[in-house]
């Protein structure tokens, strides 16, 4: 009976870690997707050159500061089912403003002059060219949850898209998050006049991003507490079936 309660107790303790309510503060970070090859800022995007860096693996990584900005980078492959052969590849990026709403869910919404797409689609067209657009997507997702992953032992954020269905989970790569400036990187043609001091302004940050106080992310603390924790109960408990 002790036994059982103690693992109980362990098990509790780990799964409250899921169940906490969200907030702004868990966020903020940079996550990457299994890969561990796409992360946002500087070494994605290239505003200045307005250049799209394709990473070597398919992955997604998002940002969140504090404050509510956010940023995307996403490496997809979808295949062809009629030819296997003609694989459709995207890259895309954006960043701006999110809200976390009183439901837990979560708005993200771009800078529309910011947004850039490639996509190469070997099969569709001109075998040798690939589109580059802007591209502009508003972004809602119905519900998220950070916890850390009992298997791997690092923070993983786990968003749920607006019809439930759950994304490839994120993991904390970097903390605080790796990203480009938050304002408005490619102003409009309206804009123009403004477009080179931007322009300097982004290349600085640019500069400053390669000695960023971004850490690298592996592990948790808080894991190794409750990891730890867990295995003392389960001793404990061990120790009391034997004597018995």
């Amino acid at each position: 009976m002790l036994f059982r309660t103690y693992i109980i107790a362990a098990s509790t303790l780990l799964s409250s870690l899921v169940s906490a309510d969200p907030n702004t503060a868990e966020l903020v970070g940079t996550w990457s997707s299994k890969s561990n090859t796409v992360f946002t800022g500087p070494g994605f995007y290239d505003p200045v050159d307005e250049l799209l860096i394709e990473p070597d693996l398919p992955g997604i990584s998002y940002s969140f500061t504090e404050d509510g900005h956010y940023e995307e980078a996403m490496y997809r492959v979808q295949g062809n089912p009629q030819n296997h052969a003609c694989p459709i590849g995207s890259v895309t990026y954006q960043h701006g403003t999110y809200e976390l709403l009183s439901n837990g869910s979560l708005v993200l919404t771009p800078i529309a002059v910011d947004g850039r797409q490639l996509l190469s689609d070997p099969c569709g067209g001109d075998p040798n060219k690939s589109s580059y657009t802007r591209y502009v997507q508003p972004t809602w997702f119905k519900t998220y949850q950070v916890y850390v992953d009992p298997y791997h032992g690092r923070y993983t954020l786990q968003i749920y898209q607006f019809d439930g269905s759950k994304m490839q989970p994120l993991y904390l790569a970097y903390r605080p998050p790796l990203m480009l400036p938050t304002y408005a990187l490619n102003p409009t043609d309206d804009a123009s006049k403004t477009k080179s001091s931007l322009g300097r302004k982004v290349k600085r940050s640019l500069e400053n991003q390669y000695r960023t106080n971004a850490v690298r992310e592996v592990t948790g603390d808080k894991f190794e507490l409750y990891w730890w924790f867990s295995v003392a109960c389960l001793g404990v408990a061990s120790t009391y079936v034997f004597m018995r």
